[in-house]
């Protein structure tokens, strides 16, 4: 069994969630069941789905799970630019966030890689 906390696309997710979760306090209320509840939970997916990946007894299984915390780190870039373009969050914040994102997405492209 792995342990997620010592993995650093872990920690880089966790950290994102947290940020998103910050940046996302300020939203409308209206958003509040809309797009601040799916940010949060697209973000919060990412180091869920690894964490779930570390957790099973093979290769193939923790690859499984980081495909979908791939596919979570997607529609977080895409649900952080509809809030930049809804003026929702800054350019400032966005580009902070965006480049995380990536980042993250990244690492998880190069793990699953290695787990091939």
């Amino acid at each position: 069994m792995r342990d997620f906390k010592k993995y650093d696309i872990w920690q880089l997710s966790h950290s994102l969630t947290l940020e998103v979760y910050k940046a996302t306090s300020n939203f409308p209320n209206e958003e509040l069941y809309g797009l601040v509840s799916q940010l949060r939970r697209a973000s919060s997916s990412i180091p869920t789905n690894i964490s779930e990946g570390c957790g099973r007894n093979s290769d193939k299984e923790f690859n499984q799970f980081l495909n979908i915390a791939l596919g979570s780190a997607n529609e977080t870039e895409y649900l952080l630019l509809l809030s930049k373009d809804l003026n929702y969050i800054s350019e400032e914040i966005f580009s902070d966030l965006d480049s995380k994102t990536n980042t993250i997405k990244s690492k998880i492209y190069k793990l699953k890689q290695k787990l091939n």
